[in-house]
């Protein structure tokens, strides 16, 4: 099989920018050209095997982020937005999509700024919103998408943050278990903590330093949201660094980034980077074990496994995703080749949607998507009681999944048959950029495929797409 060529312009540029060095003076340290260093920067020629060892041996950079990077999620972000009828049949081709992707990243962000822009301007008329027409309202993105946005071209993974919530929990190893240690931090801080059936899930009193939490959450909850208020007294100086660097566009974004931020942070203390990743190697992914060994959710388990891209020593490139029933995506994050639809729901051939039929049970799934990538996916159930009776139930349904050359690291891969072709179901991300012609579920015809009707032809869908 021919060696890919790794094409990794903009992420060269990027480095060098990170260390303030020059052209010139970057392709002396990596021992090339001037001129050389400049058709890869440009993706004129690929990234040589001179320059990949001169990048770990002089920097000490980790060569494997050479080939992940935004691309693949830019070119399916603008995919989707190119689904938009707006564009009509102007959409460019799938090649241009990826250029664009490679070698002017901003350029396609910026692109994705406006069309939301676009969207929601839409949205608001449509809807009879008079926000355009009210003093100071401006075309923002919305706060929520701004900050979902940030942790998804992040890799879901915050360097500083994760590293300080394990130094804190590697401080508290000793205790008897990490909520009676995480209880009496708060309680050297001089804050008071304590329970009552009637509170919200977590408030606290700044004036009066008094943290109450709610005595109907579960423990693993109680243990996370105490460790949320650990982030915002004691790690408030390196989450608003972090939110500098992310530069927001409103206070609104910042509030709701921080609040993600500190619960990051929790999620990392609570199940520590180096002996999470070796307990979940050790178990083979296990989740129920490792729930029980870290005193977790199942979902919090699954959301702390797609973090695990920490460079030097990353885990499995897993997806996560978590759906309500009416199949909107309220969670997304991908390590994986796989993106998930900014708009809408997901496919409904996924077996994420099949959970809420099969409440307490692990549902698994061998699914292929168009471009001919094959996973494995897991999807359960999550049931949120509100405590007491006639108290509302959230229900939601996760998936986790991986590519499936990383099954063997898998406990739930055991028994599928994962060299079988036909055992892969067909799956797509959103019927507007899915190119599968012979799909059953189809909601609309796919952007890039002419379609024709027939009065005297009625199959599954009323139209054949060419």
């Amino acid at each position: 099989m021919a060696t890919q060529k790794l094409y990794a312009g903009a992420k060269l540029r990027d480095i060098r920018s990170r260390l303030g060095l020059t052209q010139k003076d970057f392709a002396a340290k990596l021992g090339i050209s001037l001129p050389y260093l400049n058709q890869m920067e440009n993706n004129n020629r690929p990234v040589s095997t001179t320059v990949v060892l001169a990048l770990a041996q002089e920097f000490g950079f980790d060569v494997t982020e050479l080939g992940q990077g935004d691309a693949e999620r830019l070119v399916t972000d603008m995919r989707e937005a190119l689904a938009d009828p707006v564009f009509g049949e102007a959409a460019p081709q799938l090649a241009d999509l990826r250029l664009t992707a490679s070698n002017a990243p901003v350029l396609a962000r910026a692109f994705l700024a406006l069309h939301r822009a676009y969207r929601q301007t839409h949205e608001r008329l449509a809807s009879l919103d008079e926000a355009l027409g009210r003093e100071g309202s401006q075309l923002q993105p919305s706060p929520w998408e701004e900050v979902r946005d940030f942790f998804h071209y992040c890799d879901n993974y915050i360097d500083a943050v994760d590293r300080a919530a394990e130094r804190f929990a590697s401080q508290i190893a000793t205790e008897s278990d990490l909520r009676s240690g995480v209880i009496a931090r708060l309680e050297a801080d001089g804050c008071v903590v304590r329970f009552s059936q009637t509170a919200p899930m977590r408030t606290f009193d700044v004036t009066r330093k008094e943290l109450t939490l709610s005595s109907l959450l579960p423990v693993e909850t109680q243990t996370f949201q105490l460790l949320v208020q650990i982030a915002l007294l004691r790690q408030n100086q390196l989450l608003d660094a972090t939110l500098d660097l992310a530069r927001f566009q409103s206070d609104e974004a910042r509030a709701i980034a921080k609040l993600g931020l500190a619960n990051y942070y929790a999620g990392a203390a609570l199940m520590p980077y180096s002996a999470f990743l070796s307990a979940a190697q050790d178990t083979r992914h296990d989740l129920e074990l490792l729930a029980a060994k870290f005193g977790a959710s199942i979902e919090q388990v699954a959301h702390r496994l797609s973090t695990l891209q920490r460079p030097g020593a990353k885990g499995v490139p897993f997806f996560f995703v978590r759906v309500d029933q009416a199949g909107t995506i309220t969670k997304r994050h991908s390590a994986t080749r796989l993106q998930f639809a900014r708009f809408g729901g997901a496919c409904p051939l996924w077996n994420v949607h099949r959970a809420f039929e099969t409440p307490g049970r692990f549902l698994r799934q061998l699914a292929e998507t168009p471009d001919g990538v094959r996973y494995i996916s897991l999807a359960h159930d999550v049931s949120k009681s509100g405590g007491h009776f006639g108290a509302p139930v959230r229900r939601y349904a996760i998936a986790l999944g991986c590519e499936v050359r990383h099954a063997q690291a898998l406990v739930y891969a055991d028994g599928m048959d994962v060299n079988r072709a036909s055992a892969f179901e067909p799956i797509g991300i959103s019927c507007r950029i899915c190119e599968r012609t012979n799909c059953h579920q189809r909601s609309v015809p796919p952007l890039e495929k002419r379609l024709t009707t027939t009065p005297h032809l009625r199959d599954v869908l009323p139209y054949q797409l060419d």
